[in-house]
């Protein structure tokens, strides 16, 4: 058994490292969650969630994973039947048109090649035939974890409104929220989905809905069945600093220090970050001969990078020898692209140093696995890194 000095570099696209800070706020006592304190951790957690998702509106707050807050965002706003339209751009989209057909939707399903985002050219011409509008909602996934893509947010809605299609926009930030710039209010987007344990740097057990006007004003109608995921009696409580179900409190102590931890650093620098540690990794693995998975510039992620081996290299018997070796974890390829695809997660609370160890450790496994590469891909991190901030 070989014997682990210094600490684990878990270096996968969620969940992500939890700073000292959130971990010793969540190491408070647990308190009475229908009492006067926790009436005042709701509250102020509540309001200072809504600017990290750039909204005005309420943010339903769920014990959940982020599986639950897409049933969440389809329960309380459709009913069954009812058609919505859904672009394949990777595993998580898939699994999401799997929930909602489980669900008794109909789901519209624009192929895709797992290279590229949703085409707004596209969600254009699908609502603009749907003359009968019988497309209720457009779901997209907005960074898609398992290929680093992330889909033009802001280009999709215009391409909804240059339809004039009175649709839903429903939107999975999952592994984009705290990391890359979002706008749910300017972007007109109606239900957004996210969970804890990415961007948010907390571990697994929270998950959230912001919902705009118009969606509640769907709830009011929507017909498919709903209890635990109900908005009505979360938001009715919420307005009193509690939750109509037990809350998962120490979560909660976590996220308001998470919250406190981003304004501070301000989210326009939290994106930049995130922007120059995606921008430094793709050097890497250009310097190094690989491929970025991800075929679209404009669509480049700030969370993660997928990194394609060339064929005849199985990407998941590297990952075995870099967390052999040196103790880092890494993403594995999900869905079509297993073992096909490794991927580096650059989100949450990482700094250079962090992000520098990580592409060492990366190309030393490399080397390791007999994939044909170039040297110099840690430097040329290295120039970017160093470069004007």
């Amino acid at each position: 058994m070989v014997y682990r000095t210094g600490r684990h570099f878990l270096q996968i696209p969620g969940p992500t490292n939890v700073p000292d800070r959130v971990l010793r706020a969540m190491s408070a006592p647990v308190i009475d969650h229908r009492g006067p304190e926790f009436a005042s951790l709701a509250s102020e957690t509540l309001l200072e969630l809504r600017p990290v998702f750039g909204t005005t509106q309420p943010v339903v707050v769920y014990a959940a994973s982020g599986t639950g807050a897409w049933e969440a965002a389809l329960v309380n706003t459709l009913s069954p039947g009812d058609r919505v339209l859904a672009f394949e751009t990777g595993h998580f989209a898939v699994l999401w048109r799997d929930l909602a057909r489980r669900l008794g939707l109909e789901v519209e399903f624009v192929a895709g090649d797992w290279r590229r985002g949703a085409d707004p050219a596209e969600v254009t011409a699908r609502l603009t035939a749907d003359t009968e509008h019988r497309i209720k909602a457009v779901c997209l996934v907005h960074n898609e974890t398992s290929t680093g893509v992330a889909s033009r947010v802001a280009d999709v809605r215009r391409a909804i409104d240059d339809a004039g299609h009175p649709a839903l926009f429903l939107v999975d930030t999952i592994s984009s929220l705290g990391s890359i710039d979002y706008r749910h209010d300017e972007w007109g987007v109606d239900v957004t989905i996210s969970g804890s344990q990415k961007g948010l740097m907390l571990p697994p057990g929270l998950s959230f809905n912001a919902i705009s006007q118009k969606a509640l004003r769907a709830a009011e109608s929507a017909g498919l069945p709903r209890s635990y995921w109900d908005w009505g009696p979360i938001l009715e409580a919420n307005r009193r600093g509690f939750f109509h179900s037990t809350p998962a409190t120490n979560l909660l102590y976590g996220l308001r220090e998470a919250l406190r931890m981003l304004d501070e650093e301000g989210l326009p620098n939290v994106f930049a970050r995130h922007a120059r540690h995606a921008e430094a990794t793709r050097a890497a693995v250009r310097a190094w001969g690989l491929e970025v998975l991800c075929a679209d510039e404009r669509e480049y992620s700030g969370s993660l990078t997928a990194v394609l081996l060339p064929e005849g290299y199985n990407a998941d018997r590297f990952r075995e020898i870099v967390l052999d070796r040196f103790d880092m974890s890494l993403g594995t390829g999900l869905g079509k692209l297993a073992g096909k695809v490794f991927r580096i997660g650059h989100l949450g609370h990482i700094n250079d140093l962090t992000l520098a160890g990580t592409l060492a450790g990366v190309q030393m496994g490399l080397k390791l696995a007999g994939v044909p590469v170039s040297d110099g891909g840690v430097e040329a991190a290295l120039d970017v890194l160093a470069g004007d901030r």
